[in-house]
């Protein structure tokens, strides 16, 4: 069977088009770390290849696909003449997908931070208008020589009004929220290829709420990756820091 390989990043050299195709050379940094005795990868440079009819439904020209970030999945090649394949490895194509950038992932979580300090602004001049209302009444039953203990529902009724502090969103089910860099993917799923319009499904769902629809599922002690590699690639897609997940027990 052959091995699928999923690689993201923007175009390294200018686009290249032949008779029925185009291609274009990327790179990716190698691990940061190697088992002991052995040297550090730094860069892997790949030549893909490409569809003509695939490469124009995703809207990249020559001078786009310098600056957008791409998602290539397709299997590895050595059978492509070096002189259209200057990559250290040729890559077959099979989806070609154009990911959000970076500004405009900050444009989406500048909007959210305004909308969150005019809910906070709304919120304080409402608790503001209640003070107010407060000492007006207060100052009425003073004059009526009110019992003290009249007095007593104009503060509780302060306590309820200030806002509460809001917890971190996080999908239902979450048990616990993990680093992601200590996530072990095993080698089966790295052998698969999620659906990509499931995947970019999940990447709008994510841009919109800030988190993942779904925890992983992982062994505790472990850490192995048993359930969700889809998520999996969407958080390290949208660089996540850390992930919710539920706890596999079975052995």
């Amino acid at each position: 069977m052959p091995h699928k390989m999923t690689i993201t990043g923007s175009a390294t050299g200018p686009l290249r088009e032949y008779d029925r195709y185009v291609a274009f050379d990327m790179r990716e940094k190698g691990s940061p770390a190697a088992p002991k005795g052995l040297k550090k990868s730094t860069f892997i440079s790949y030549t893909v290849f490409v569809a003509k009819k695939a490469f124009n439904k995703t809207g990249l020209t020559k001078k786009s696909i310098m600056h957008e970030k791409i998602l290539v999945q397709g299997e590895p090649t050595l059978d492509i003449p070096i002189d259209e394949c200057p990559g250290e490895m040729g890559i077959i194509c099979f989806q070609i997908t154009v990911l959000p950038n970076k500004n405009e992932k900050e444009a989406n979580e500048s909007n959210d931070k305004k909308e969150a300090k005019q809910e906070v602004s709304k919120a304080q001049q409402e608790v503001a208008a209640t003070k107010q209302e407060e000492k007006q009444e207060l100052v009425v039953k003073e004059a009526k020589t009110v019992q003290p203990e009249v007095n007593e529902t104009p503060i509780q009724e302060k306590k309820d009004a200030q806002p509460k502090k809001q917890q971190p969103i996080q999908p239902k089910g979450t048990k616990d929220v993990v680093s992601f860099d200590d996530i072990i993917v095993p080698e089966a799923f790295l052998k698969t290829r999620p659906n990509p319009v499931k995947t970019e499904e999940v990447i709008e769902f994510v841009k919109r709420t800030g988190h993942l629809d779904k925890p992983l599922t992982i062994e505790k002690e472990s850490k192995i990756l048993k359930d969700g590699y889809r998520r999996y690639i969407v958080a390290k897609t949208m660089k996540m820091d850390k992930v919710p997940v539920v706890y596999d027990y079975q052995k």
